[in-house]
């Protein structure tokens, strides 16, 4: 358990020091790029011997970017320009930006005019009929010019081969990824919804070869113990980001265990890895985005498979049920939760929705929702 706990420490520091893991890489004389939600493909950015970093907001005052976006627009777009406008992300080359929403949109342009004159734009217009072969011709026209413009800007080749082998990196590293989540809700008691939480989340700010390495060693460490039993409850969160420390810290102590989720920052990017035997580069990458499913920023004219998706993650991984963690203003998320109410509703199992932005410091309203959950959950147990 000394190991276990070790490792974890690890990811913890990585998870919490993004400022210092760029400097570090920065002194080690390498390059690197801003990775914006959503989807953007970063194994270009590996694949040129840049240093991937993700930006996803993080916690802290909206000031200089509501010169730019009016307050109710949310805190995730908010927060990722007032990181580039404060020198919070000063050192970084480029940043890959997507405009896969209604809010990321206008975000690319007020970037490019603020931010932008500093840390050049890569901007990606991903094409949402991504499943038609004219879609996946586009997307791939698309990922090409992206990555003639980090060329340009890093000063840097991307061949072929080095695309190859960045796509086995990254395959390697989501299957190590998904393994752990499976791992960390059959071992609650070692593994708690903070510690799940900084493991996925040091991802961003480490070369995802060095994050396969360290979590090999702690996929290992857990394989070894047996199953967990656990007094508390069990669930699936769904949302955009649940990292917030102090959500986090009311997690752990609610005892919260995690048994799957449906977070774009956590797991909605790991369900599909490239495939390996399409010999274009940049139709392998579309061809993997074509497969993406089940999120609500992805068009499909079929509205039934995402609320089935995240039930049958609640019923297969024996979850009480799901928190749902809706960001204000997000009409994105907004409009697809009364067909994941009812797809719950009807199948009785508990579905908890609480507001969420990045400014948040008092989770008192979660506490007494979280009690709600807990008295709904031991009702349904006898």
């Amino acid at each position: 358990m000394s190991e276990i706990k070790e490792l974890l420490e690890q990811f913890s520091y990585y998870a919490n020091n993004p400022r210092k893991q760029l400097d570090k890489y920065l002194a080690q004389g390498k390059k690197a790029a801003g990775v914006f939600p959503y989807y953007a493909p970063e194994e270009i950015i590996y694949a040129a011997g840049v240093v991937p970093f993700g930006v996803w907001g993080g916690q802290g005052p909206i000031e200089r970017a509501k010169e730019y976006f009016p307050t109710f627009y949310y805190s995730l777009a908010l927060r990722c320009l007032e990181m580039a406008l404060d020198g919070t992300l000063d050192g970084l080359s480029a940043s890959m930006i997507t405009t896969l929403d209604d809010t990321l949109r206008p975000f690319s342009q007020n970037y490019k005019v603020s931010a932008g004159r500093k840390i050049p734009m890569i901007f990606l217009n991903h094409g949402q009929h991504r499943k038609e072969e004219f879609g996946k011709i586009y997307n791939a026209k698309i990922f090409k010019k992206a990555k003639e413009e980090l060329e340009k800007i890093c000063d840097v080749k991307v061949t072929d081969e080095s695309l190859k082998k960045a796509f086995e990196v990254y395959n390697e590293n989501r299957a190590e990824k998904r393994k752990f989540i499976k791992l960390a809700g059959t071992h609650p008691q070692s593994i708690k919804a903070s510690d799940r939480c900084y493991v996925l989340k040091s991802s961003y700010f480490m070369l995802k070869d060095e994050h396969t390495a360290l979590l090999k060693e702690l996929n290992a460490k857990l394989e070894q113990l047996p199953e967990e039993s656990w007094d508390g409850v069990k669930v699936v969160t769904s949302g955009i980001i649940t990292d917030n420390p102090g959500l986090l810290e009311v997690f752990d102590n609610y005892k919260v265990c995690i048994v799957a989720d449906d977070v774009a920052h956590e797991s909605r990017g790991l369900k599909v890895d490239i495939d390996l035997s399409i010999e274009e580069p940049m139709m392998a990458l579309a061809d993997q985005f074509a497969r993406m499913d089940e999120d609500p920023i992805l068009y499909d004219p079929d509205i039934t498979k995402r609320p089935k998706y995240v039930l049958d993650l609640a019923k297969e991984n024996g979850a009480d049920g799901c928190l749902l963690f809706m960001m204000n203003f997000n009409d994105t998320e907004e409009m697809e939760y009364p067909s994941l109410k009812k797809a719950f509703d009807e199948a009785k199992v508990p579905l908890i929705k609480m507001g969420y932005d990045q400014q948040m410091v008092d989770f008192g309203q979660v506490k007494t929702q979280l009690e709600t959950f807990n008295e709904i959950v031991q009702m349904n147990r006898f």
